[in-house]
């Protein structure tokens, strides 16, 4: 039975520039990797696929997310005509290696999830502007959400992203397998209408096949943002695409 499965919906727009991968090494370690891509122009969709690929290549052979996260955001950093001067992505990446405890890594506010025990625990921190400005009495709903303070493609160094809103450029998790799991890697498309929903991402996650339990996932996500916002201004309906990956783990 395969392991992980992955879906995808345009929601709204005409087109989306998310992109996933999965690579596997002779070792048995396995790599995640999803990437919300930033805008709608094909040719950052083609980066984005490219990079994605990269990331989960260099983290399965390096058995570490960071590590693979990190070599890729140097390389579009320093070689910018090369990877694409004006392409960026949200930027998750999740390994496991064989006995060894899950790694995350990120830069902008793509989510890591591990479902356990029944319930969803979050791995990441989201880097955007509601991190820097979170919520208060006199201003509620905080910093805005969709405004990145980090992101794949930026030519910021963990100094210089530190320095402007107090984390780094790329940031890590590491968490200890003890028994069978599941791992959710998703855009902001495809956690945020749940978030706001007040969705049990543990029961939407909790289906017996990942297939059509990752493509309900997004399709629900979708349907709830449109719902919402055409409750808002039925002149105004949208729903950002939604990207999801979930994968069945064990120790």
């Amino acid at each position: 039975m395969r392991t992980y499965a992955i879906a995808q919906h345009t929601g709204t727009d005409p087109g989306q520039c998310d992109a996933t991968a999965v690579r596997t090494s002779p070792d048995g370690t396995r790599a995640y990797v999803l990437l919300d891509g930033i805008g709608r122009r094909e040719t950052t969709h083609r980066w984005a696929l490219s990079v994605a690929r990269q990331i989960a290549g260099t983290a399965a052979r390096r058995r570490n997310a960071e590590a693979g996260l990190r070599h890729v955001y140097n390389l579009c950093r320093d070689d910018a005509i090369h990877y694409g001067p004006s392409d960026k992505a949200a930027a998750v990446v999740a390994v496991k290696a064989p006995g060894q405890p899950l790694t995350v890594a990120w830069c902008g506010d793509s989510r890591a999830y591990l479902m356990e025990r029944g319930i969803a625990v979050r791995l990441t921190e989201d880097h955007n502007k509601r991190r820097v400005y979170p919520p208060t009495a006199t201003y509620p709903y905080g910093g805005n959400r969709n405004r990145l303070t980090s992101c794949l493609g930026s030519d910021r160094t963990d100094e210089d992203v530190h320095k402007l809103y107090r984390h780094p450029a790329i940031e890590t998790a590491t968490r200890e397998i003890t028994g069978p799991c599941r791992l959710l890697l998703a855009s902001d498309g495809a956690y945020e209408p749940h978030e706001d929903a007040r969705h049990c991402l543990f029961t939407e996650c909790d289906g017996d096949d990942l297939i059509p339990t990752v493509r309900d996932l997004v399709n629900l996500a979708v349907d709830t943002a449109v719902k919402t916002s055409r409750a808002l201004d039925p002149n105004q309906v949208y729903a950002d695409n939604a990207t999801a990956l979930l994968a069945d783990l064990a120790p």
